[in-house]
């Protein structure tokens, strides 16, 4: 690949940041008065510390008490016309990279090349005037994002049926709800035509509603052959719309390659969550007749699985130990999303097992979830075990094991032809018919 294929250079960069300055206190009127005397010298020592660094190592680049690399030797290149996901926990390093890229502040070392007109979505309606109507902030706005006004003039009914403010586009923003500002902010972004686009966490703009038509709208700019940066905490959303992902942690690029392997990167170390779990047996969930073992998700092969491609069946497999034989058992699994939200619950439907009191022994129990079943996102899974008649609980391990749903978009996923968002906390591929009932017949004159 030539640099002449290359949108964007990075070159090992760094950005260090002085944290600040604890005030001193003093005990004395004494101290008081001689601390204010020296305070103008000391202010402008303290001022030229913020901005020099000469007590610095930037060859071991450790964080000191009033010091913070933020981002540390940072490489990488962007072809035109491809879309990069960025990813990572809060404080990784991510916002301080796009703010680098959009040239809003310099890096303290290394070089960036940026070949083509470049926006930023970072701060979603800067640049908006509460005393100005919508209308007026749609061209102030659209202004400092550096269209021009023929531009804004052209694509202003757009920006408007996007937005969804028509009604109140000649009231004062200050009158706005902050969902509405935001929406008219994004929507005069989202109508810029750059040859490199940055943005920063778009999904977290307005309501689900309003969010799906953000995420169509960053398709389509990526399809027209925009360069797009796009950093998101949606893991559904960077696997839909990025080939290549970068993972960040503590100010390093830890992976660089193909999205569902960054992503797994992602969930296994920035997340915690893991899709395999292993107890000690001092230490296991449980009780005295039955403690559980390990919980695992695995393929129908017996790989273990954290990224799941959605038209994937997938095999939930709980160990546990019996250590006291005689009792009827339950295993059973809860499923949820990461919100929260309980997807369903499973029992076991082994008949061979069902109401007989097992011996003591070790036993593998394996749940089956279909494919093109569940939606996109984190599916976390808690295993219990329970005699149901009378009713005795045993364990009920939350969040065990954890894996990635996503959807490829391509062959027979449930999607179809759609490329956007779907609703739903599962989502079944459903037997459906279409007929013909009755044609149109052409009229010839």
């Amino acid at each position: 690949m030539s640099d002449k294929d290359l949108a964007i250079k990075v070159e090992n960069v760094s950005k260090l940041f002085r944290i600040g300055f604890e005030n001193e206190t003093h005990d004395t009127f004494a101290e008081t008065f001689l601390s204010f005397i020296k305070s103008p010298l000391q202010n402008y020592r303290n001022y030229r510390t913020l901005y020099r660094f000469d007590d610095m190592d930037f060859e071991k680049k450790q964080n000191t008490d009033n010091a913070l690399w933020a981002l540390r030797d940072i490489s990488f290149t962007v072809e035109r016309g491809k879309i990069l996901g960025i990813i990572g926990i809060n404080g990784a390093g991510k916002s301080t990279l796009l703010k680098i890229l959009a040239r809003i502040t310099p890096p303290t070392t290394g070089r960036v090349e940026i070949r083509g007109r470049i926006s930023s979505l970072l701060e979603v309606g800067t640049g908006f005037h509460p005393e100005l109507t919508g209308r007026e902030n749609v061209y102030l706005n659209a202004t400092i994002l550096g269209m021009r006004k023929k531009e804004v003039d052209d694509k202003f009914d757009s920006i408007v049926d996007f937005s969804g403010v028509e009604k109140f586009l000649d009231t004062p923003v200050k009158r706005y709800s902050s969902g509405m500002r935001v929406r008219l902010a994004f929507a005069v972004a989202a109508h810029l035509e750059p040859e490199i686009l940055i943005v920063d966490e778009v999904l977290a703009v307005g309501d689900s509603a309003f969010q799906k038509k953000c995420i169509n709208k960053m398709q389509d700019i990526g399809q027209l052959g925009t360069t797009v940066l796009f950093v998101s905490h949606s893991m559904p959303a960077i696997t839909r719309m990025c080939s290549r992902a970068l993972l960040l942690e503590d100010g390093y690029v830890s992976k660089d390659g193909q999205t569902n392997e960054v992503v797994n990167a992602y969930l296994s170390t920035g997340l915690g969550t893991t899709p395999e779990r292993v107890w000690d047996p001092a230490s296991a969930p449980g009780d005295d007749v039955v403690r559980l073992r390990s919980v695992r998700v695995r393929s129908d092969n017996g790989k273990t699985l954290d990224f799941v491609d959605i038209r994937q069946a997938v095999a939930i497999d709980m160990e546990y130990e019996v250590l006291q034989g005689g009792s009827t058992l339950l295993p059973n699994f809860n499923i949820y999303n990461e919100d929260g939200t309980c997807l369903f619950s499973s029992l076991e439907q082994d008949a061979s097992w069902k109401n007989v009191p097992r011996p003591a022994g070790v036993y593998r129990s394996t749940a089956w979830i279909p494919g093109n079943f569940l939606s996109e996102g984190t599916v976390y899974i808690e295993p219990a075990m329970m005699t149901p008649a009378p009713f005795r609980p045993h364990f009920l391990a939350r969040d065990a094991a954890a894996f990635q749903v996503f959807d490829p978009g391509e062959g027979d996923s449930a999607r179809g032809s759609w490329g956007g968002a779907m609703m739903g906390v599962v989502r079944p591929m459903l037997k459906w018919e279409t007929q013909l009932l009755s044609q149109a017949v052409a009229v010839h004159g």
